[in-house]
């Protein structure tokens, strides 16, 4: 290393440190990382849907045009939940709840039928709502408000686990009703997670973990398929025209693709090879047209989210801030380690979405929702309020200067 790197490295590193020392560095990170993740997904859901649209609509736009709505709405529901006091979400968080679980059940009377999952809704002009989707961020805020009034308590197991476990797990149940392992694997893990956070003993830590295994175990058995699929993820080729014909392809795009890639919307892959490919496949595509470099583009912009929500978690003095952060991020985490674990061929194929960069129109909606959430948040990091309260005043000063 030269003199001139070896002093601008700690240069660097200083800066970097200065900035993370600002008051809204994690407001800031939250809606960079949200923002970029968002455009990326919009640019590469068209990509890799535009083939499979053209064939079943006839206009190559007619998925990213629905994706590009449910956008918009996601983006004027994180305004809200960004602006919103947390007091008032506090208020909402039990009918949330109560208005999620009934929007689930309503599935078994009248729900439609996708790839097997009983879990959506019909809505008028041909869209479909996907309840258990509301169902992670529901479950977040009710186990921050929850473990925020129980604060003082919180030392005791009972605190923690009761009524947490049994209505959290009633609702992952009422989802895997549905046939949607996925989303309830993710439901499992938060609420491993939330107990966690919460300081749960390791005695009765182990004795959740086990309890949850054996019951996706036992979910796993009395479905056909999804045996099909557990036993296949480890070798693919011993079945590569059905169990294993989706990973088998979803690799060979991201080999295709080698470092720099194939170029944006050069996937052979999306002409029909790669089921699902704008959807819980669309990583493949990322790594079949922008190559290795643009999949690290989209992991590191996921683990500056991480950061950002442990970051709010863990300097913020509200309870309720802390637990909705910490919640929010575990969720996130989780589901993209399934979905890219999922993709690289390290974990089963089981239909789920990668946040913010899948085709999904409820996934996106929530997910969006959820970072306006994480950005209420931020503002009680020590100083966020002040800090924003100025910027604000320095713009508002700047158009009345522009304008005499």
């Amino acid at each position: 290393m030269t003199a001139t790197a070896e002093r601008r490295s700690p240069a660097i590193v200083e800066a970097a440190r200065r900035t993370l020392e600002r008051p809204l560095a994690s407001y800031q990170l939250v809606l960079g990382a949200t923002a970029l993740l968002v455009g990326l997904g919009l640019i590469m859901v068209l990509s890799a849907s535009s083939v499979f649209a053209l064939r079943t609509y006839d206009n190559s736009f007619a998925i990213v045009q629905r994706q590009l709505i449910f956008a918009v709405l996601g983006v004027m529901g994180a305004v809200v939940a960004a602006r919103i006091p947390l007091r008032i979400i506090r208020r909402l968080v039990l009918p949330m709840l109560l208005g999620t679980v009934a929007l689930i059940g309503a599935t078994f009377l009248v729900g439609v039928d996708v790839n097997g999952n009983r879990n959506w809704l019909a809505l008028p002009g041909g869209f479909q709502l996907q309840p258990s989707e509301f169902a992670k961020l529901a479950l977040v805020l009710w186990i921050a408000d929850l473990y925020a009034r129980r604060q003082k308590y919180l030392s005791t197991p009972r605190y923690v686990l009761t009524p947490m476990v049994p209505i959290a797990g009633a609702v992952a149940a009422l989802v895997v009703g549905q046939h949607d392992l996925g989303t309830a694997l993710v439901l499992f893990a938060l609420i491993g997670g939330m107990l966690w956070v919460a300081g749960l003993p390791a005695k009765q830590m182990s004795a959740v973990i086990a309890g949850i295994f054996v019951v996706l175990v036992f979910f796993v058995a009395t479905a056909p398929h999804r045996v099909a699929r557990l036993f296949n993820f480890t070798d693919p080729q011993s079945d590569p025209d059905s169990a294993g014909f989706q990973a088998i392809h979803g690799m060979m795009a991201l080999a295709r693709g080698g470092f720099w890639g194939v170029g944006l919307g050069g996937s052979r892959q999306k002409w029909g090879s790669l089921p699902e490919a704008h959807t819980d496949f669309i990583l493949a595509v990322i790594g079949e047209e922008l190559g290795l470099l643009g999949t690290l583009v989209v992991l590191l912009l996921l683990v500056v989210l991480a950061f950002a929500g442990i970051r709010i978690a863990s300097r913020t003095k509200d309870p309720f801030a802390r637990y909705t952060a910490a919640g929010i991020t575990i969720w996130l985490m989780a589901q993209s380690i399934i979905n890219i674990g999922m993709v690289l061929g390290l974990l089963p194929v089981i239909g789920i979405p990668l946040p913010l960069i899948s085709y999904g129109g409820s996934s996106l909606l929530v997910t969006l929702v959820a970072m306006g959430v994480l950005l209420n948040c931020a503002k009680t990091e020590p100083g966020a309020k002040r800090a924003l309260a100025a910027g604000r005043a320095t713009r508002a000063q700047g158009r009345v200067s522009r304008r005499s």
